[in-house]
């Protein structure tokens, strides 16, 4: 089997997608067939004896796409390769809203003069002159074209889907729409013809039935969709931006004893580079000299950055904080950490199921049988002897009465209403998708760090055994860590501050990477660190010790402090849990959801949060690429999972999980990658997002109840079933008010869903 890799132009949608995975997996020879949407590509495995490349291409191309072979070529995922969906997706969208735009212009004053009459607004007196019917309808036609043209890639989309017997919603809107517009058309014809023989009350009549206004709408809404669509796509797209730029183009190579800048490109496994403070490295290795403080939040989304020594892992994408540092490169270019989370985010969005959308299976059946029916209707009414005219009328008034109007807002309009109660309450939805499959959400994946905590480290305790009282202990601790760079020493003096404790002068401060500081205040040595620090230093810990097994069991961070041979104090620091966490987290076990979290941190810390905040499972230690291994198993056991996440190393869970939530100051590339943004960065708005999505969904199935209870209802009479008994015929007319009636009802009922609140808990 050969593999071949194809960029493909002209996809907007997943009906797009569907089209073309089902017309070359028609081919002989063709083994699988894969369409991703957000890559603009296609892979395709196949037999080459059986089917060629011209071939597939050949497909594609009479699918109404364009179609061109990518060649293989090494580093992929690199910053020039990563943002050409980006580009693609923006050119995409600007043509979308372009047709959007100019639908919208020719259909607002096509409606008005088609519409205002009928409810009683200002229209222009000369079209509504009997003399003047022609120029009536014929104004209507002339506008309805620019509408017809810009959107003529429904028409061809729809009929080759419904010529290659997969109707979709395309054909929905092309059979519906041309229907109307032929009949308009038609209409013309009978008008000019009753004019010429003075039947000036009959020319009126046909200009009631009259439906270019239906024809236009239908299609500038799907347009509108379409643009939306777009925009969302285009969002995805740009979380692969991102992360391909957060490699630098340049690396500090280190040979012959001396530096040079090289680019990125041409660093090889062996290679020795050189990080200084405030340098992010480009390849993964270990350090073989120096050492020093680097931030891994990238990778890890920890909020404490980590010492680093000889024989540590440095993994691209980290910031050196302080220090300098060598490291050996082990894995470059596409074999990098930071490159492999571009790849999980990549191939989750590749792989994420498509939504099945129930109006396209409803399509599978209604179009058909539609058409069966209008075409039977023609033909009873002609064998019966009732005029072309009469057949007709029966036949365009099913087709009328079946335009997909209602079946197309059912989605939408539910989709537009939740959309704009979440906003109001907020919850940004990014994606239409993410509240259609809210609902199904069996088990909620948490990260602990910004997300259940606060993401930031806060003293939680300060405990003296010493004769100085727990605030002069804070004021020495605060004195004795104002000089130092560890993240946490800004948490203890923060706290003293806060307090309005005034620092101590300190001399001979000294930093010991690793274990604590020390410093000399009022003549008297002190030291700040772990145990163990304080023990190298002459220092008795015993009064200490069961202190500190304490808070480490906690998931604190216990700075010991001594002085003059003997133990002063704690001072406890942790990520404490956010306000509003413990009560979403039991709103979600309330809804009957599984609640696991997943972090960085350590298995002590972990158990500590999970015990606190009422968490059923926790998995610690993990890194990004064991986040999605976590979700891929879950979702592997029949699992719907919703992940929030704050953090570049979020993306590819959020991406890979069934629901993506980002919460509002998380990083660009988190929120890229999800399907809601929480404004308020408050947990309990995930609750109500799941909550919102539930209820749109339910109010779509109410939509498409009532729009096929009108159709089933309206078809047969439309058909004249009832004029052989009564003499009652639907004519066009009052199918167009049926049909209207219909998305009335659908409309209607989504706007009920504004009356949806957010409710705490």
């Amino acid at each position: 089997m050969e593999t071949r890799k194809f960029a493909i132009t002209g996809m907007f949608c997943s009906a797009c997608l569907s089209l073309i995975e089902k017309t070359v997996g028609k081919l002989a020879g063709i083994d699988h067939v894969d369409v991703n949407l957000l890559a603009n590509s296609m892979t395709v495995s196949f037999d080459e004896l059986a089917v060629t490349d011209q071939a597939i291409i050949d497909a594609v191309l009479g699918a109404g796409y364009g179609i061109s072979a990518i060649p293989d070529c090494p580093g992929r995922f690199s910053p020039r390769i990563a943002r050409s969906p980006s580009s693609l997706a923006e050119r995409a969208e600007g043509r979308i809203g372009f047709r959007f735009l100019v639908s919208l212009a020719f259909s607002l004053p096509l409606g008005y003069i088609a519409l205002a009459h009928l409810f009683g607004l200002p229209c222009i007196p000369f079209f509504h002159e009997p003399k003047h019917a022609f120029l009536f309808a014929f104004t209507q036609f002339l506008l309805v074209l620019p509408v017809v043209h810009v959107n003529r890639v429904f028409y061809i989309r729809g009929f080759k889907a419904l010529a290659q017997g997969t109707p979709n919603m395309y054909s929905l809107v092309s059979i519906g729409s041309a229907a109307a517009l032929m009949y308009g058309v038609w209409s013309i014809f009978a008008i000019g013809e009753c004019l010429g023989r003075a039947e000036i009350d009959r020319a009126v009549g046909y200009t009631m039935n009259l439906y270019f206004e239906s024809a236009a709408m239908t299609l500038t809404l799907v347009a509108l969709g379409k643009f939306l669509e777009s925009g969302a796509k285009r969002r995805t797209t740009d979380a692969i931006t991102k992360l391909g730029n957060l490699r630098p183009d340049k690396a500090t190579l280190f040979v012959g004893g001396a530096e040079r800048n090289v680019p990125v490109e041409t660093i090889k496994e062996g290679d020795v580079l050189v990080l200084r403070p405030g340098q992010i490295a480009s390849v993964d290795g270990v350090i073989t000299e120096g050492g020093g403080m680097v931030d891994v939040s990238a990778l890890t989304s920890e909020s404490v950055p980590v010492v680093k020594k000889v024989g540590d892992r440095i993994w691209s994408a980290s910031v050196s904080i302080s220090g300098l540092i060598k490291f050996k490169a082990e894995r470059v270019g596409d074999d990098t950490m930071l490159s492999r989370i571009i790849r999980l985010v990549e191939e989750a969005s590749a792989s994420k199921a498509p939504i099945s959308h129930l109006a396209d299976r409803i399509c599978a059946v209604f179009v058909p049988a539609v058409i069966l029916i209008a075409l039977g209707t023609f033909i009873a009414w002609m064998l019966a002897g009732a005029g072309l005219e009469f057949a007709l009328s029966c036949a365009i008034a099913v087709l009328i009465i079946s335009c997909p109007c209602a079946i197309g807002l059912a989605t939408p309009a539910a989709i537009m209403v939740g959309t704009g109660v979440g906003a109001k309450n907020g919850v940004l939805v990014k994606t239409a998708s993410a509240l259609e499959i809210a609902h199904a959400v069996d088990t909620v994946v948490l990260d602990k760090t910004g997300i259940i905590t606060a993401g930031r480290p806060t003293v939680t305790d300060v405990d003296s055994v010493c004769e100085l009282d727990d605030n002069e202990l804070l004021a020495l601790a605060a004195s004795i860590e104002s000089h130092s760079e560890f993240p946490l020493s800004f948490a203890i003096t923060t706290e003293a501050k806060k307090s309005g404790l005034s620092l101590l002068p300190v001399e001979n401060f000294r930093a010991h990477p690793g274990k604590g500081v020390s410093a000399m205040i009022r003549g008297k040595m002190y030291f700040a660190g772990g145990p163990g620090f304080l023990r190298e230093n002459g220092i008795d810990t015993t009064d200490i010790d069961p202190l500190i097994a304490r808070y480490t069991t906690g998931g604190k961070t216990p700075f010991s402090i001594g002085g003059n041979g003997k133990a002063l104090g704690i001072v406890a620091v942790a990520d404490v849990i956010k306000s509003g966490s413990r009560e979403a987290i039991f709103a979600f076990k309330k809804m009957g959801l599984d609640v696991i979290m997943l972090t960085g941190d350590n298995a002590r810390t972990a158990e500590a949060i999970r015990r606190v905040a009422g968490i059923s499972r926790v998995y610690p230690e993990l890194l990004p690429d064991g986040k999605v291994e976590i979700i891929r198993r879950l979702r592997a056991a029949g699992k719907k999972i919703a992940m929030v996440g704050d953090g570049i190393n979020d993306a590819p869970s959020l991406v890979e999980a069934d629901i993506g939530i980002a919460i509002g100051n998380g990083t660009d590339i988190a929120i890229d990658s999800a399907d809601f943004v929480l404004v308020r960065s408050d947990l309990r708005d995930a609750v109500f997002a799941l909550k919102l999505g539930k209820a749109v969904i339910w109010n779509i199935r109410e939509n498409f109840f009532w729009a096929l209870v009108y159709n089933a209802l309206g078809i047969p009479i439309a058909a004249g079933a009832l004029y052989a008994f009564s003499g009652f015929r639907l004519g066009p007319v009052m199918a167009a008010a049926a049909m209207s009636l219909s998305s009335l009802s659908v409309v209607i009922n989504a706007l009920r869903l504004g009356l949806f609140r957010r409710k705490e808990g």
